[in-house]
């Protein structure tokens, strides 16, 4: 890196005051947008310059990739609309299907050389290690030589985004880019590139080109934006991470009572470091008339394990359900085998019947899930964490019927609000299972911690230890001060949800909205953890 230029950086804060100032002073209002892309380049060439080719192929593959979708397309319909009358109804079908197959093969093409491309970066080592694993026990004497490779700044966001903007366009839901600069604007917007969201091309690009003038409301809305990214950032995120890093730099000494704080600890750290990037993100692109897609919705408040991935990373799960989930679940396969399980001795009971029908939306719920754990990382506890999430998924869609049914025979009112109570806590108690295997340094690991969670509960040693994890009496104070804070907001947002805080203040007395800022201000700058050892890398969803 040249020099720091990470979010929560006074450079990164200097850069875009002066990219503001640039883009709306720039006297073309048709071409406001070139400043947006000329920031995103030098954001990237300042903070991953040696990984820049990447970025810029991806950018040249899905450009000229879309042109030839977008081609033989409309050659299609140029050709079918030319012998409309000539041919039969069978040579339309069979003209059809054959550029249907080559659209496909032309869409794999992208797909395959892109996500290729991550996957042998991310991915490669973590396969010859276990391949060379299994290897050694049975016996071979050679391996697969492991390499030292990198992973380029934001390549899992702007590849994903990219080969969504592909599926779309073969799709024909959405026009291929002509202008090669506006398409690396959209892939390389600088606000999104660290750590999302996931856009969609639609949603996005046509607020990145239009020119936007200058709004004071808007600008104030993002900064406060931003000033609460930075305190969940930098007041709580970074705060707990010292703890969470102390123990997992020496797993194996920590006792079960120890290892479920720091579980805990980690449920509060994700959500505060990957939300409040978020936050940064999406202030900095309103600042300049770009509403980026809302991506968490107080997922610890979430009542089922799907609501809390409806909740949670928005813009990746909307990615999986569009271009994953449902070309698994309809596929010919997977319908078939519904088809022939209804069909059958099985599928004549209730059961059987309910099976069924939602048995293609259980196994891609899992396929799915078993993706979202590799794509956390090259790791076997990733595979674990995405297996565990799969697995809860699909067993309560199987057996919805069954929990129903236990429902109403206990007359269990679901409006109640114990039983709302219960349920988010047992999805809260479901999540946490999973973050196990986040934290822990490998997948043995995790299920020892599993096990130590039942059977090594000590709060005589977990008071010792607490002073040992690398925070003060006063980190502590301000974590719980955090917790209460997030937590009074999400409330409100939940009784509110057509609104935002930030709305809600205008409404408020200048005195009132004045203290609570500079509260933020200088909370952020006394108790904020910044400084030297805190970069850009620091944000969790980095890795990913």
């Amino acid at each position: 890196m040249l020099f720091n230029i990470t979010y929560t950086s006074l450079n990164f804060i200097f850069f875009v005051l002066g990219t503001m100032l640039v883009y709306f002073l720039f006297p073309a209002k048709k071409y406001k947008w070139t400043v947006l892309l000329a920031a995103s380049l030098f954001f990237y060439a300042v903070a991953g310059y040696k990984f820049a080719f990447f970025i810029l192929f991806t950018t040249a593959t899905t450009y000229l990739i879309g042109l030839w979708l977008e081609r033989v397309a409309a050659n299609a319909k140029k050709r079918l609309k030319e012998n409309k009358t000539a041919w039969s109804r069978d040579e339309k079908k069979a003209y059809k299907n054959k550029i249907k197959i080559q659209k496909r093969l032309i869409m794999t093409l992208a797909l395959v050389v892109n996500f290729g491309i991550l996957a042998f970066l991310k991915y490669y080592n973590f396969f010859a290690g276990s391949l060379n694993d299994l290897l050694g026990g049975f016996g071979f004497g050679f391996s697969v030589p492991t390499l030292t490779l990198f992973l380029p700044l934001g390549i899992s966001f702007y590849t994903f985004q990219s080969m969504g903007y592909i599926v779309d366009v073969y799709r024909e839901k959405t026009d291929a880019q002509k202008n090669p600069f506006k398409l690396l604007l959209f892939v390389s917007f600088f606000p999104q590139i660290v750590q999302g969201p996931i856009s969609i091309y639609d949603q996005l690009a046509h607020q990145l080109f239009e020119p936007h003038d200058f709004d004071f409301t808007r600008m104030k809305h993002g900064m406060e934006l931003i000033l609460w990214g930075f305190c969940k950032k930098l007041l709580i995120a970074d705060r707990a991470a010292i703890a969470i890093n102390t123990v997992t730099a020496d797993y194996g000494a920590f006792g079960g009572t120890t290892l479920t704080f720091t579980v805990l600890l980690y449920a509060l750290q994700l959500y505060a470091d990957f939300s409040g990037g978020i936050d940064i993100s999406r202030g900095v692109a309103e600042i300049f008339g770009i509403n980026m897609i809302d991506n968490f919705k107080r997922p610890y408040f979430s009542r089922s394990i799907n609501e809390y991935w409806r909740r949670w990373h928005i813009s990746l799960g909307a990615w999986l359900k569009n271009y994953l989930f449902y070309p698994v679940a309809m596929s010919n396969v997977f319908l078939n085998a519904g088809k022939k399980m209804k069909n059958s001795r099985f599928g004549k009971t209730a059961a059987g019947a309910h099976v069924s029908k939602v048995l293609p939306t259980a196994v891609a719920s899992l396929i799915v899930f078993l993706i979202v754990g590799i794509w956390h990382g090259a790791d076997w506890k990733y595979v674990a964490f995405g297996v565990w999430n799969g697995m809860i998924i699909m067993l309560s869609i199987l057996l919805q019927p069954l929990f129903d049914s236990w429902t109403e025979k206990l007359h269990i009112r679901r409006t109640s609000a114990w039983f709302i109570v219960f349920q988010i806590l047992r999805t809260f108690i479901v999540v946490l299972v999973g973050y196990v295997f986040d934290v822990a340094p490998s997948f043995g690991d995790g299920m020892a911690t599993i096990g130590k969670f039942f059977t090594n509960q000590n709060f005589g040693i977990f008071g010792e230890e607490l002073g040992t994890l690398g925070l003060w009496g006063s980190d502590y104070l301000i974590l719980l001060i955090g917790i209460a804070v997030i937590f009074t907001c999400s409330v409100i947002q939940e009784r509110h949800p057509g609104t935002t805080i930030r709305a809600m203040l205008d409404q408020k007395p200048f005195i009132l909205r004045f203290a609570l800022l500079y509260f933020g201000i200088v909370s952020v700058l006394i108790f904020g953890i910044y400084g030297s050892g805190y970069n850009a890398a620091d944000f969790v969803y980095m890795q990913f």
